[in-house]
């Protein structure tokens, strides 16, 4: 009932989102990327060199944004501080931006362990998927993959160790049908090894096609 707000500058949202129309046009939209990995590139390509060299578990990449101004500010504030508010903003983005990308049988969010699950009180990811399976019409599966090891947080190393970390820190759950292609959705991608770690799994379980959906990626 009350109206719209930009949540970048505050001023009264468009097209029925919080939102202005000034500030959606300076969004800064992932045009050009490695289709493996979602790396930002000059122009167009199947794949960037990294992937040709060592082609990562997931099909496709496909991220909505380039991590910088404002996503810089919106997603921290989403993910860290309860703005749930922008997490739906992000998501209905999303949805726009990746609705011509190839369909997969499900959306499942990147779990969270239930240790920092219960510090947070809620999981940004799954929050993004509950947006993008609504606009997309796609189902959306939250039972079927789990964290169960909690690791250190992936922002305090570096790439080598982003690995380590990761090592086992998923497992598919037992006595569930999977989907032969499903799509794991996340806010954040920099080094990929979260995506990659999850997608490892998921492929070792039988799942024969693994893509990855995110809000933004780190040039």
């Amino acid at each position: 009932m009350l109206p719209c707000h930009c949540l970048i500058c505050g001023e009264r949202g468009d097209n029925a989102i919080d939102l202005c129309a000034t500030c959606h046009h300076g969004l800064p939209f992932l045009r050009n990327a490695c289709l493996r990995c979602a790396l930002p590139l000059p122009a167009a390509a199947i794949a960037c060199g990294e992937c040709l060299r060592r082609p990562p578990p997931q099909v496709a990449t496909r991220a909505a944004f380039v991590y910088r101004a404002p996503l810089d500010r919106l997603l921290p504030r989403a993910k860290f501080h309860g703005d749930l508010a922008g997490l739906r903003l992000l998501g209905t983005l999303m949805a726009t931006a990746l609705a011509d990308a190839d369909r997969p049988q499900a959306l499942l969010p990147l779990p969270l362990h239930r240790a920092r699950l219960r510090r947070r009180g809620y999981d940004q990811a799954l929050e993004l998927a509950r947006v993008l399976a609504r606009d997309l019409s796609l189902p959306l599966r939250d039972d079927l993959l789990h964290r169960v090891r909690h690791t250190a947080p992936q922002s305090r190393l570096d790439a080598a160790a982003r690995r380590r970390n990761l090592r086992g820190a998923f497992a598919v759950r037992a006595a569930v049908e999977l989907p032969a292609h499903v799509a794991i959705v996340d806010d954040v991608m920099t080094t990929g090894a979260t995506l990659q770690a999850a997608a490892t799994t998921l492929r070792r379980a039988g799942v024969a096609r693994v893509d990855a959906w995110v809000c933004a990626r780190v040039p």
